[in-house]
């Protein structure tokens, strides 16, 4: 069945999904026309496929799904890829629990500041509440180096998962923001070894946060 894929490009979130894509050699269509005038004149098309309003939303003949780790998962397991997403209960929950702490903790840390530096939006220009959101951001980025010093290859451990994808995502955002950066060698390692992965050159190379 035809698969699109519709969102930004820009959107971190859709990118996870675009470099699983990628991983696993999917053949879709990607419909990225939402930006400006295009998103307002489609907003109830959205709306009828994601009732949030919020991309990247799956499209597989009338089934829909949306939530980006949700859309990771289905994708990798649809493919049969165990490796990124194993089926041994312990091994899966493993990955899991790293790509659920993705989408909770570390995005509730670095939110704040991010919106601040980065997007310039109004309603993020509280002083302490930015200095608040760059010391937990990095309180969490030296979690991630903690287990990436333990594991010494992946998130999970030797092999490259799902968590691997959208940890990086969110690590590239963390060190292209413009703040003091707790000092993370684990992490810049790792971002490094990832470089020559399907989809990382285009999801993560072009230096957008």
């Amino acid at each position: 069945m035809p698969i699109t894929l519709i969102g930004r490009a820009t959107s971190i979130n859709v990118r996870k999904v675009l470099w699983t894509c990628a991983e696993i050699g999917l053949d879709y269509t990607f419909d990225k026309d939402w930006v400006g005038e295009a998103a307002v004149r489609r907003r109830d098309e959205l709306l009828a496929l994601n009732p949030n309003g919020q991309f990247p939303v799956l499209v597989e003949g009338d089934w829909s799904l949306w939530q980006s780790n949700a859309i990771c998962r289905h994708l990798a397991t649809v493919a049969g890829r165990e490796d990124l997403l194993p089926t041994a209960p312990r091994a899966r929950a493993l990955v899991e629990q790293w790509m659920d702490w993705q989408v909770s903790d570390l995005n509730q840390a670095w939110r704040y500041a991010y919106l601040a530096l980065v997007r310039r939006m109004p309603a993020f220009t509280h002083a302490d509440e930015i200095a608040a959101s760059v010391v937990a951001w990095n309180k969490a980025m030296v979690l991630l180096d903690r287990q990436l010093e333990r594991t010494g290859a992946h998130v999970t451990g030797p092999t490259f998962t799902l968590a691997d994808i959208v940890l990086a995502l969110s690590a590239n955002r963390w060190r292209l923001t413009p703040i003091e950066h707790a000092d993370c060698p684990a992490v810049d390692a790792w971002l490094t070894g990832l470089a020559g992965r399907p989809g990382f050159t285009i999801e993560v190379g072009p230096g957008v946060p």
